[in-house]
């Protein structure tokens, strides 16, 4: 008996080890989250900096299939490790009042901000070119939008398409994945 509630405690531990941190919001903190004024063209150019993609999260506090991602999704070491590498995080929160400055000069807290923007799912992730013009809300500039919570396979050929810049292909999201999902099930 006491080797297997070892073994469940050990069991819950490791579980625990993979998901990410809770913050004072409620909202996951993974370690790839960056920190900064949500000033997005100061994001998109520390991101450009850094050779990577600006990338927008929309979370709330509760959200079960925020939690999917975080603890089953975003955990996966291979998409993990492609977003610390290719990505620069921003996380919004839907009910949040921090102040956020979107490219065309409109500051808004947060949940104005996410009102203004249309969202009405979480998560919703937002992807950004390396350029975008001053007169352009974040929806307007966005070459993708990933409103929900996905699996695996979807996830990591979203990140890997943004990366790609599959979107200024021929080749859209939806098919770009069903050929890249063929491989990777082999």
């Amino acid at each position: 008996m006491k080797r297997l509630f070892a073994v469940l405690c050990a069991l819950v531990f490791a579980c625990q080890v993979h998901a990410a941190e809770l913050g004072d919001d409620g909202l996951h903190k993974p370690d790839w989250l960056r920190d900064t004024f949500k000033d997005l063209s100061e994001d998109l150019e520390e991101a450009n900096s850094e050779g990577k993609r600006l990338m927008v999260i929309i979370e709330q506090r509760g959200c079960i299939y925020c939690k999917r991602m975080h603890e089953e999704v975003f955990t996966v070491p291979e998409i993990k490790e492609y977003i610390e590498d290719n990505y620069f995080v921003v996380q919004i929160n839907m009910f949040g009042d921090v102040e956020v400055t979107d490219f065309d000069g409109i500051a808004l807290p947060e949940k104005d901000m996410v009102r203004r923007w249309g969202a009405l799912f979480t998560p919703n992730i937002y992807f950004f070119p390396s350029e975008v013009s001053d007169d352009k809300s974040a929806p307007q500039a966005a070459v993708a939008n990933m409103p929900g919570a996905f699996g695996r396979w979807t996830t990591l050929n979203m990140l890997s398409w943004v990366v790609e810049e599959g979107y200024e292909t021929d080749e859209p999201f939806q098919k770009y994945h069903a050929r890249k999902f063929e491989n990777q099930q082999n």
